[in-house]
Formats: structure tokens, C-alpha cells, sequence
């Protein structure tokens, strides 16, 4: 016990800091008071304080790069005016080509946009076109147009643009290699497409040549496919989405999202993946549709670089061997052609690769195939919109929390979604709806939108192509090891991809083998007009 006098000149000590302290709080500005009053240790407050002032500076600084009085600063809207740009320019040459003596629908700009032919023992012959005239006229002046424009559009970002020009023309001829490669008969015979050539020159010219500051300036990859998403928009025709119907719509737009959701739940609750943009980046690569899917995810959830040429990478390996097989498990087991092409469209990646693995099982497989896959492209939009809102709501605001910050800072503002969802798709919706609308206009329009897609298909082929051999320089061996530790993304691409094969191929049997049988024949007798469908829905 302690003595009574003891007792009380330790309460009036304890009242006197209480006072002092309260005296300190009338003169002490709110977000301070927290160190007055709080019973931590001084350096874990300035630590959680320091934490609510990062995060506020990184919301900060994303409002500031995003608002819309900077639309002239950011990737994704500089990809729409420059997309917008080069549909303008391709319409009005289609549209002025009858007066200049073409055929409706034709462009004037036809022989002037231009890539490799095929060509077999001679290599000279990559250059000379069906017609026995010169290519060579024509990918130059593509070169041109897209170094001019991405010139442009650099500069209007408060970049360079003249010293863009330079590492632009290596990184064009590195494309152009990769496309004669790409067109050698050999290499068509196996499907082995650019995308795959584009890595690979990519990543032997990394090796070779390293990534020096001249060709570094061209290296935006990005910026490349956010583009070619615009001009890809042209493609994805809202009357597509009726061309098959019901069943069409249930295979691409319910199959896709449970796989997705279902994959990301699994890396993330099971796998433990440490890194939910890698995980979101490859869910969304492998159930939607490769390459567009992860650059706008990726773009909605701040993946980091590496993660998104990692997903890209597995889903160019995988497509590969996908295109490959899938057509020839379908002639094994004698599957009906449409069930089967809607089984490939929903499942292989690349829309050219779904066209390339159609075609190796029948006409009619081949026009459900790519139906299917226009259809599931129009999810593109939505998706990054989805992961946009789920990523600032759910997955920042847990991290957030988990690491102390206040309640009002986890908070989310809906301008935060508006700010994180990828733009460019706004030019890729817009697109669609813009072109729907004047193909079902009657002949004339489905004549423009015809002539037009003929030219804007090899302009972004280009740009795709551009962007390929971007990731083979670029990629980071030491961050993809990392990645790769246990090999979880490889895993859970697998995982995920089968799941994927085994719910589409029961959606395209129910629906097109069952429920709508009497469609999957008629669907047959129009690719196959003079024969009589008789194949067994398997």
C-alpha cells in the first residue's frame, strides 16, 4: 500500500497532465487531436498518419491526371480521337470512292494500307500482292500514317513527338518481320500467327539489342491497343447479337462472367495469389477475349506492366495450342459443326485464331464460331466497368483498411469509378453503335460499313501487331521470375481454362443441341446450302 500523501501527489500529477493536455487540444488542429488523445505510441500515429496522407495524394493525383479538363493529357483519350481520326478518314475515303470511278464500298485508301502476303520458297514474293503489283508502296505509306498520327498523339500528351518518330520506324520494321514471318506458307499451314511472331522478334531483338533510349520512346504498348480497340469497334455489330439468337447470347454472356468471377474467387481464396490485379488480369484474358480483355482490365484495376504482358504471354501459348486441338477432339468425337463452333468461339482467345480453328472443322462451325466471339466481345465494356467499380469499392477500400486508415478515407467516390474505367471503350461502344446503326441503314450502308472494315482490319492489325513486339522488349525477367514463384499463374490459367472449356461446351450443347436444335440445323443448312444437314448433335 502506498503511503496517503504518496497516493495524492500522484493524483494531482495525473490531473495536471490531463489538463495540460486538454488545454493542448483547443489550440491543436483536428487531424491532430489523434495524437493527444491516443494511447499509441507517438510513431505508430505519425505512421497511420502518414498512410492517410499517401492515400489521399493517390486519389488526389488520379482526379488530377483525370479529370475532364485534361482530356488532351491521358492515353485513353487520346486513343479515342486518334481511333475517331483514322475511322473519319477511312469513311470519307469510302465514301468519295464512287466518284472517283470505284465500286460502292470500295476505299481509296485500298493498296495504300497494306501488309506482307504469303509467300512460300521465295521471300520477295511477301512483298508483291494478288494482283502482281508492289506491297511496298502501301506498308510504307501505313508506316507513315501511323507514325505521323502516334507522332501527334505523343505530343499532345507533353511528350517528345519528334523524338518518337525514330524509335517508331526500328519498331515498325521489327512489326514488318514479324508479319513476313507470320505469312510464310509453312507457318499459316500450323495457324501460327502474328501475335505469337510479334513476341518472339520482340524478345529476340531484347536480347540482341537490348532496349536502347532511342527505340524506348516508341515502346507503348498500351497506348497501341487502346487504339486498336477503337478501330475495333467497327467490328462488333449490335445485329450480331440477334444473327444467333438466344442461344448465341446464353453462350457468351453467361458462361463468360461465371468463369471469370469463379477463377478470380479461386486465385484469390485458394491460390493466394498475392497480387489480385495479376489474378483479375488473367481471369479476365482467359473468359473474355485475350488481349483486349487484359489491357482494359488491366487498365481498370492498375495492374502493373509485367502482369499484364504475363497474362498476354500464357493466353498467346494457350490460344496456340487451343487452336489446335480443340478441332481435332471435334473431329475425333464427331461433334456437330455448330455446336462446336460456338464451343471454339467461346473459348479460344483471338478472334482470328477462333476464325483460323473454325475453319478446320467446317463453313458452318467457322460463321458460329466468329459470331460468337463478336458477341462475347461486346462484354469488353462492361467487364472493365464491373472490375472499375469492384476494384474501388471492394478491393482498395480492404487494403486500405487492413493497413489503418480511417473510415473516411476508405470511403469510395462514385467520380473515383468514372476515373478508373478505361475510356478508350467509349470510342469502342461508340464505334459499334455508330456503325450498327448505318449498316442496318440499308445496302448503302452495309456497303460503307463493309468497305470501311477492310481497311480499318488492317490498320489494326498493325497496331496490334506494334504492340506484340512492344511486349517482347519491354517485358521484365526479373518480375515475371517473381511472378512465377510456384508457378501459380500458370496453374490458375489452366485451372481456369478448363473450367471454361467443360461450361461452354455444356451451354453450346444444351442450347444448340437441345434446347434449340431446330436452329443449330437451319444454322447448318445456310452455310451448307446445296447439301442436306444430317449431322448428329453430339
Amino acid at each position: 500500500m502506498l503511503p496517503l500523501q504518496l497516493k495524492l501527489d500522484r493524483s494531482t500529477l495525473i490531473a495536471s497532465e490531463i489538463a495540460n493536455r486538454d488545454r493542448k487540444a483547443l489550440f491543436t488542429p483536428r487531424q491532430d487531436l489523434v495524437s493527444i488523445y491516443s494511447n499509441k505510441p507517438k510513431s505508430v500515429v505519425v505512421e497511420k498518419r502518414e498512410r492517410m496522407t499517401a492515400r489521399r495524394a493517390e486519389l488526389t493525383s488520379i482526379q488530377d491526371s483525370n479529370p475532364d479538363t485534361s482530356t488532351w493529357r491521358t492515353e485513353d483519350w487520346w486513343a479515342n480521337w486518334l481511333g475517331v481520326g483514322l475511322l473519319s478518314i477511312v469513311v470519307l475515303s469510302v465514301v468519295i470512292g464512287p466518284t472517283a470511278g470505284l465500286k460502292p464500298g470500295k476505299s481509296l485508301l485500298t493498296g495504300w494500307v497494306a501488309k506482307p502476303a504469303k509467300w512460300g520458297g521465295n521471300l520477295s514474293d511477301t512483298l508483291v500482292a494478288k494482283d502482281k503489283s508492289s506491297l511496298l508502296p502501301g506498308i510504307t505509306a501505313t508506316g507513315c500514317l501511323l507514325c505521323g498520327l502516334f507522332a501527334l498523339g505523343n505530343a499532345g500528351l507533353g511528350r517528345n513527338g519528334l523524338a518518337f518518330i525514330p524509335g517508331f520506324v526500328l519498331l515498325f520494321g521489327l512489326a514488318l518481320l514479324a508479319f513476313t514471318m507470320a505469312e510464310q506458307e509453312l507457318i499459316r499451314y500450323y495457324n501460327l500467327e502474328y501475335p505469337l511472331w510479334g513476341l518472339f522478334v520482340g524478345l529476340l531483338a531484347h536480347f540482341v539489342l537490348g532496349t536502347n533510349s532511342i527505340i524506348s520512346r516508341a515502346l507503348q504498348t498500351e497506348f497501341y491497343i487502346k487504339t486498336g480497340l477503337v478501330l475495333l469497334g467497327i467490328e462488333v455489330l449490335l445485329p450480331n447479337l440477334v444473327a444467333l439468337g438466344l442461344p448465341g447470347i446464353c453462350v457468351s454472356w453467361v458462361v463468360t462472367p461465371v468463369v471469370l468471377i469463379t477463377t478470380f474467387v479461386f486465385g484469390q481464396r485458394v491460390f493466394k495469389m498475392e497480387s489480385p490485379s495479376l489474378n483479375m488480369v488473367i481471369s479476365a484474358d482467359m473468359s473474355v477475349c485475350g488481349v483486349s480483355a487484359a489491357i482494359a482490365t488491366g487498365a481498370a484495376c492498375r495492374a502493373k506492366k509485367e502482369e499484364i504482358s504475363m497474362a498476354i504471354s500464357l493466353s498467346l501459348v494457350f490460344t496456340v495450342i487451343m487452336m489446335v486441338v480443340q478441332p481435332f477432339v471435334i473431329r475425333l468425337v464427331g461433334m456437330h459443326e455448330i455446336v462446336a463452333g460456338a464451343w471454339l468461339g467461346g473459348t479460344i482467345d483471338s478472334t482470328g485464331a477462333v476464325a483460323a480453328a473454325g475453319t478446320l472443322v467446317g463453313k458452318g462451325a467457322e460463321q458460329t464460331a466468329i459470331t460468337v466471339k463478336m458477341i462475347q466481345n461486346i462484354l469488353i465494356g462492361v467487364v472493365a466497368f464491373g472490375v472499375a467499380t469492384y476494384w474501388v469499392t471492394v478491393v482498395e477500400r480492404s487494403s486500405a483498411s487492413s493497413t489503418g486508415t480511417d473510415e473516411e478515407s476508405n470511403r469510395p467516390s462514385l467520380w473515383e469509378i468514372w476515373y478508373r474505367f478505361p475510356k478508350f471503350m467509349l470510342g469502342f461502344l461508340g464505334a459499334s453503335v455508330l456503325f450498327s446503326v448505318i449498316s442496318a441503314s440499308g445496302s448503302g450502308g452495309e456497303a460503307i460499313v463493309a468497305g470501311t472494315m477492310a481497311v480499318t482490319k488492317e490498320l489494326r492489325g498493325w497496331l496490334f501487331g506494334l504492340a506484340f513486339v512492344s511486349i517482347g522488349l519491354e517485358i521484365s525477367f526479373s518480375e515475371i521470375k517473381r511472378q512465377w514463384t510456384g508457378g501459380k499463374p500458370l496453374v490458375l490459367y489452366v485451372c481456369g481454362q478448363l473450367l471454361n472449356l467443360v461450361l461452354t461446351l455444356a451451354m453450346a450443347w444444351l442450347m444448340f443441341g437441345v434446347v434449340f436444335r431446330d436452329a443449330s440445323d437451319q444454322l447448318l443448312k445456310q452455310a451448307y446450302p446445296d447439301q442436306q444437314a444430317t449431322q448428329p448433335v453430339r
